[in-house]
């Protein structure tokens, strides 16, 4: 059985971008992520410890998209995906969407967004 977590529009203030003022100025990004699991075992038994803590999976992220700057959001997302897959063995598969908001792109554009969609085999 696969099951998903998700987590809606986490969103931070970071650094990320090509241009010099995205990199000293910063602006709002957004990401949200699937989280393909099995937690049959914790609605039966309404436990915590039998699941993925979402609590600890948002801390993480937050913390991925604020120590280090990156030129691409693409960067930004595959550093998501595949460090959650690795801190937590019971993720199978993970979706991971991030969104720059406002980008400068010299017209009106509510946001940009690059998706990362990985499965356990995947990561290197």
């Amino acid at each position: 059985m696969e099951n998903i977590i998700r987590i809606k529009k986490a969103t931070f203030y970071g650094y990320h971008g090509v241009r010099t003022e995205e990199q000293s100025v910063g602006g709002k990004f957004e990401a949200d992520v699937d989280i393909y699991t099995n937690f049959q075992k914790a609605a039966d038994n309404d436990s915590l410890q039998d699941t993925i803590d979402y609590h600890k999976v948002y801390k993480f992220l937050y913390q991925l998209a604020l120590e280090q700057k990156h030129y691409l959001i693409e960067t930004l997302a595959m550093k998501i995906a595949d460090s959650l897959l690795m801190k937590f063995n019971t993720i199978s598969k993970i979706a991971v969407r991030v969104r720059k908001n406002n980008p400068p792109l010299g017209g009106v554009v509510d946001c940009v967004e690059v998706e990362v969609i990985k499965e356990r085999k995947d990561l290197l």
